[in-house]
């Protein structure tokens, strides 16, 4: 008997879990933060936890434990959720067109040319990439945390001027761990021969802002100064990232050279030639909005660790969207609708500010159904993030190769 209460438990709960990751429960403030550790894995792998739940299910029927009435209705709730799985795995495999259709209306059709090259791998294969492209682990800065993973294909020549993209993880400014974020991304451009620098960085609390935006600089810094030694190009460095990492490399692409942040390299070139921020946070002043309360709180009490009401211009000033000008570098923007981290109304305002300001190009997909940190697993999610972004930047990277002059291709 206690075994097919527990089997019947086990069945309600996966049935919740397959619910909120097919439709989010709670979606705003902390309650939200619950609803995406809880709905994120499944909606993501969605098609293993099918297959493995059907395996388990067919175990657990062999020894008896769907037997009397409450493993029969067990039964019934698993197949519901069942239904839910495949729901949620078919519905990622058709959002391509949300990837594609923004870049479409900014370069053009997919060519045959974009479409060459290495597919991007699958989640299980994305899981051990690093294996294969991550030759190097190296010290950027000064301090602990300033590690860097250099991805780059193994036969990649040394003279070859690689594109560069710089890799900035998310963490809420309290994690920053570079492993194992952006894979897909990464594995993907490693094997079409760029070269991606994932960066480790300091972290609240123990170290309180601005320390999280000039480690990042740092990076950009010593990039520009070593990367050439790795057979890549510092004159084409761009920069990403999700969550904090989409704020951090949002707001290092539109401050480039900024003393405040470069201090010791203040001459240092920081610069970027394309910023692609992932479901980022571009707000650090607004109190009110889905989640603003538990943010700006976050932010006095852990981050900067100083009240808006007596030194707001540190907010503002580490607030992307009112960073933005004319010079800003060509952006591409990605945001899921169902977000409960950082609500999708925070990218389309930053996505609006870009348009109005900037004089370069503003790219901007947004994902229907998809939670935070879609592009993490090589799911259909992290599969087309990653396509979508390689052809933006090799796009970028073609367009600054068109600008060029015959003298300064000789040169």
């Amino acid at each position: 008997m206690a075994r097919k209460s527990v089997t019947l438990v086990r069945a309600v709960l996966g049935l919740v879990n397959a619910t909120n990751a097919a439709s989010p429960l709670l979606r705003a403030g902390n309650p939200g933060i619950v609803t995406f550790a809880y709905g994120w894995p499944s909606g993501e792998a969605a098609g293993l936890l099918l297959g493995s739940s059907v395996l388990s299910a067919v175990r657990r029927g062999r020894r008896g434990d769907f037997s009397g009435t409450s493993g029969r209705i067990a039964l019934v709730i698993t197949a519901i959720t069942w239904a839910i799985l495949g729901f949620i795995f078919n519905r990622s495999l058709r959002s391509r067109p949300a990837f594609e259709q923004p870049l479409h209306d900014l370069i053009g059709p997919d060519s045959a040319a974009d479409s060459k090259g290495p597919r991007v791998p699958g989640m299980l294969r994305t899981m051990v990439s690093r294996r294969k492209y991550n030759t190097q682990t190296v010290k950027y800065g000064p301090h602990r945390a300033n590690l860097a993973d250099i991805w780059r294909r193994p036969d990649l020549p040394l003279d070859g001027k690689a594109p560069v993209l710089l890799q900035v993880p998310g963490g809420g400014w309290m994690l920053g761990d570079r492993r194992p974020q952006a894979y897909p991304l990464l594995s993907h451009l490693a094997e079409r021969g760029w070269i991606c620098v994932s960066i480790g960085y300091r972290v609240s609390p123990k170290h309180a802002w601005p320390a999280h935006i000039i480690d990042v600089k740092q990076a950009l810094a010593w990039i520009k100064e070593n990367i050439a030694n790795y057979g890549g190009d510092p004159d084409f460095v761009a920069i990403s990232g999700g969550s904090a990492g989409g704020h951090l490399s949002s707001l290092a692409a539109l401050t480039p050279g900024d003393t405040q942040w470069q201090p010791g390299f203040e001459d240092a070139d920081t610069s970027v030639v394309a910023a692609v921020p992932v479901y980022g946070r571009y707000d650090w002043f607004s109190f009110d909005g889905p989640g603003r309360p538990e943010m700006m709180h976050a932010l006095q009490h852990m981050i900067i660790k100083k009240r808006f009401s007596t030194d707001s211009q540190i907010f503002l000033d580490a607030s992307p969207i009112k960073r933005i000008g004319p010079d800003a570098p060509p952006f591409f923007v990605l945001h899921g609708t169902d977000d409960t981290m950082i609500a999708v109304q925070e990218g389309r305002d930053f996505v609006a500010a870009l348009r109005e300001e900037s004089l370069e190009p503003v790219a901007y997909a947004e994902i229907p159904n998809a939670q935070h940190a879609f592009d993490v697993l090589g799911s259909a999610h992290g599969r087309y993030t990653a396509e979508a972004i390689t052809r933006f930047l090799e796009w970028v990277r073609a367009e600054k190769s068109k600008a060029l002059t015959p003298a300064d291709e000789v040169g």
